[in-house]
């Protein structure tokens, strides 16, 4: 099975692999480039939009390099207040060869209201690299990691996103 992912992060893919080892025996991960056509930092629909769009974008470059893949994936995080208090998600769109989709997201964190401008302006990433700085964030620890002690990093937010989107694929029979 073929799985094309509109990334080349290593930690987003990294997520996307544990999720469908966990449903799926045999597959094969390619990673590539792709916009999200949405902000750099993205906010509220933003997230699922631009997670939709890299999906679009991934089945365009697809036909475009004749590649054939069973599953077309991509994430996308970005901060939402839709349940009251800010907090940073990340979303999952799924399209498979037939064209069934699904969609998914990963349990989130708080994101202190004071630093909002700031994160609008210049992105999260760069404004956890500034608020913790020496910790390595740039070296896989990521920001999550830090904020709970080791508890919970990038890849397993993504992997669990990623385990929401496919809950349609592994029950089929719910959705038919």
């Amino acid at each position: 099975m073929k799985i094309l992912i509109g990334t080349k992060n290593p930690g987003k893919i990294e997520g996307a692999k544990e999720a469908f080892s966990k449903y799926f025996k045999e597959f094969e991960i390619e990673g590539i480039n792709v916009e999200s056509n949405v902000s750099c930092q993205p906010f509220d629909k933003e997230i699922y939009i631009g997670a939709k769009n890299r999906v679009e974008n991934l089945k365009k470059y697809a036909k475009e390099n004749n590649i054939d893949a069973d599953f077309y994936a991509a994430s996308e995080a970005g901060i939402t207040n839709l349940l009251g208090d800010y907090i940073d998600i990340n979303a999952v769109y799924i399209e498979d060869k037939n064209g069934l989709t699904s969609f998914g997201i990963s349990e989130g964190f708080p994101i202190p209201e004071k630093y909002l401008d700031e994160i609008k302006e210049k992105e999260l990433g760069k404004v956890m690299d500034r608020l913790f700085e020496g910790k390595e964030l740039s070296k896989g620890k990521c920001g999550i990691s830090i904020l709970t002690k080791g508890e919970t990093t990038r890849i397993d937010l993504t992997r669990n996103a990623y385990i929401m989107a496919l809950t349609k694929y592994i029950n089929e029979d719910v959705w038919k």
